[in-house]
């Protein structure tokens, strides 16, 4: 265990931070502003105490970059969640709210009595897999609101809106079948003509960013995609959340963390359990997305289970 823990509370212009003792007692605040040189000005304050690690709230978030930048120039970081900071809030001070200078304690004290709390590594190859999934999933989420805007414009001249998916063609084919009579409606036609261009843009880049994850799961060297049902868009988010599976005692912390184990709601003799909604809901869903693919498929042992 460390001597000193030092918790950190990223923001967008500073980053407090707060040094505690192994019995809790403080030790030193420091506040530094977010620039190119935050972690070399971070470690040399804490060059007095040799034997200390660094309790990140949010390493995944906004505190990403300074829990990287420790991490690669050798100190321990570790990765607190937001939600055990504010438990800390609540049971010191009756309130979650963040308040100055205060706010980076209750990220070393977790630290400092869990044993649970994450390590932060620096980056390896698992990180290139997360950046393009993520890509991956960021082009769908924004395709789904482009299609759900030039749906709602084409309803305008279409008696009865569509009952359809919307795709670029079908949306294209609509547009030169309609004559505005007013411009009221020529306004319409134009927005919907600019959100059909939209949409066929954004219909590009998925296939490209798909292309890419390959690659990158290829490089990855996995057999994930060997599983009917998980393709590289499924591996890459399994593996850039999990990283290395060895970090997890067993398999009940697996599930735990990606949130397939079942809660358990009993009553007296009864034993019932309840679908959890806690865990990574990322990696849930593409766990989710792996096991119903084979189910659409008759060859496929999903189906026949």
């Amino acid at each position: 265990m460390a001597a000193v823990m030092i918790g950190v509370d990223p923001r967008k212009a500073w980053h407090p931070a707060v040094a505690i003792s192994a019995a809790e007692e403080p030790l030193g605040e420091l506040r530094v502003r977010a620039c190119a040189a935050q972690a070399e000005r971070l470690r040399a304050w804490a060059a007095a105490w040799p034997r200390r690690a660094w309790a990140v709230e949010g390493a995944g978030g906004l505190g990403h970059l300074l829990a990287r930048q420790l991490a690669a120039a050798g100190e321990r970081v570790l990765d607190v969640p937001p939600g055990l900071g504010a438990r800390v809030r609540l049971l010191a001070a009756g309130d979650v709210n963040k308040n100055d200078p205060d706010d980076a304690r209750p990220a070393a004290v977790p630290a400092l009595r869990l044993a649970g709390v994450r390590e932060v590594w620096p980056d390896d190859h698992a990180a290139v897999l997360t950046i393009w999934s993520t890509r991956y999933r960021d082009l769908g989420r924004t395709r789904t609101q482009v299609a759900c805007r030039l749906h709602a414009v084409l309803c305008e001249p279409v008696p009865g809106g569509l009952s359809r998916p919307i795709y670029a063609s079908c949306a294209a084919r609509i547009l030169q079948q309609v004559t505005p009579p007013d411009a009221v409606a020529a306004a319409r036609w134009e927005l919907a003509a600019a959100f059909l261009d939209d949409l066929r843009r954004i219909d590009t880049q998925p296939r490209e960013t798909r292309k890419k994850l390959a690659a990158a799961v290829r490089a990855a060297g996995t057999c994930l995609t060997g599983l009917f049902g998980a393709g590289p868009v499924i591996a890459a988010a399994v593996i850039g959340d999990v990283r290395d599976v060895s970090r997890f005692p067993g398999r009940d912390h697996v599930a735990a963390y990606n949130g397939t184990a079942p809660i358990e709601v009993s009553s007296g003799p009864h034993k019932t359990y309840r679908l959890s909604r806690r865990g990574n809901r990322r990696l849930n869903h593409a766990i989710h997305r792996a096991a119903i693919t084979p189910i659409h498929h008759r060859h496929g042992q999903g189906r026949a289970c």
